[in-house]
């Protein structure tokens, strides 16, 4: 972490150098260090909480687990000098009140993956001018849905990338995205961090009807090994009113992988058809998900995604099985007492043969008071099928951001 903080802070000095050394007078020396002394210190310094409960059960061996969290993020974002600034963030997850019957923190229980932990969440360069923007540092990066590319907000440890983006908006209709990621952070603290040699490539249009979007997701972890996972993809989404009140949704989404692996190439496909409508206030949507398999032997994958928005909120498909993964699924949402309510179901099935993976039910409330806090409450019932455990989780949570 020290390296990193020192690392931007060279960057910063070299930035003030440079300008300094480029003025050419001593009078236009001394307004760009006042200049930059003053993005450094007339910047924004927020912060961001969250207290959550979480209960799992599961029908297995495994004790059932209970949690008791607070994430704690602290940030400072610089001013602007020359469309230059910084952001460094850190963010600490903490067990309350002893209340930590969950592995990993300890062996026999049920998993709550909420270790604790104390880590530089982000530390980075922006330079912004006009369309294009350029990210350096560690950062939060968020491509589309999430689907293949997220933070995974969802846990207390977020998921965050060593990075060097560049969006370019060709034009208010064309916008690109490429990004460079030298460390995976994963959520389960420092010691699960990956390093990777992973080349991301996004290209979205607006159509008018909805957004194309065409990507290519080459990942590989850096460890001696073959192991590229490379996506490329078509992704249609949009929305179109039909009457007062009423609204449209539809998306469309197509994906090939190629999956190296011990000299061998595995291919498999991912398929994804969803449509909604929005009447009153209220909106429903019926979709239908593939994660596709090559004969058996390998799932389709996606280990940058925001897994937990997808496929159950109980979390039983973090990993594609190797037959893959079919998700019919059926949700309604809407709007109660200030308050957002959300109502899904989920059938699945494999891919390839015939099995049965059972299906869950989710429901949450949550609602925001004032213009700092917020709570909620979710619950997920997963029942097995002809493989799997059933499985019931439970979070209460308190939250607030300054």
């Amino acid at each position: 972490m020290t390296k990193i903080v020192q690392k931007n802070a060279r960057n910063t000095l070299g930035l003030a150098i440079a300008t300094i050394v480029a003025g050419g007078t001593l009078s236009t020396q001394v307004l760009a260090a006042d200049s930059i002394t003053e993005a450094m210190t007339d910047g924004t310094a927020y912060g961001d909480f969250r207290l959550r409960y979480e209960n799992v059960e599961q029908d297995n061996a495994a004790d059932d687990a209970n949690a008791l969290t607070i994430r704690s993020r602290l940030g400072y974002n610089t001013g602007t000098y020359e469309g230059f600034s910084t952001t460094v963030e850190f963010e600490d997850s903490r067990v309350v009140a002893g209340q930590d019957s969950y592995a990993p923190e300890n062996a026999g229980y049920s998993i709550i993956a909420d270790p604790e932990t104390t880590e530089l969440d982000q530390a980075f360069i922006k330079y912004s001018n006009g369309d294009l923007t350029i990210k350096g540092g560690r950062q939060v990066l968020t491509l589309d849905n999430h689907r293949f590319v997220g933070h995974v907000g969802w846990r207390q440890d977020r998921q965050t990338f060593d990075a060097l983006t560049i969006n370019y908006k060709l034009s208010k209709e064309l916008e690109a995205t490429y990004a460079y990621l030298g460390q995976r952070n994963r959520i389960l603290g420092e010691s699960a961090d990956k390093d990777s040699k992973d080349h991301l490539l996004n290209i979205a249009f607006d159509t008018g009807l909805g957004k194309l979007t065409a990507y290519s997701y080459m990942l590989e972890e850096d460890n001696g090994t073959d192991n590229a996972l490379d996506t490329y993809g078509l992704r249609f989404s949009g929305a179109a009113d039909i009457d007062d009140g009423m609204k449209v949704l539809y998306t469309a989404e197509y994906a090939y992988q190629e999956n190296e692996s011990a000299g061998n190439t595995l291919d498999t496909e991912y398929m994804l058809i969803e449509a909604g409508l929005v009447v009153s206030g209220i909106t429903g949507k019926l979709g239908y998900e593939v994660l596709g398999s090559d004969d058996g032997a390998v799932g389709f994958a996606t280990p940058l995604a925001t897994m937990h928005k997808f496929n159950g909120w109980a979390d039983v498909f973090l990993n594609t099985p190797a037959d893959g993964l079919t998700d019919l699924y059926a949700s309604v949402s809407g709007k109660l007492a200030g308050g957002k309510w959300m109502l899904a179901y989920h059938d699945f099935e494999s891919d390839e043969g015939s099995t049965d993976y059972g299906d869950e039910i989710d429901i949450s409330y949550a609602k925001g008071f004032g213009k700092h806090y917020s709570a909620g409450i979710k619950y997920a019932a997963y029942s097995e099928g002809d493989v799997g455990v059933d499985t019931d989780k439970l979070w209460f949570w308190l939250g607030a951001k300054f």
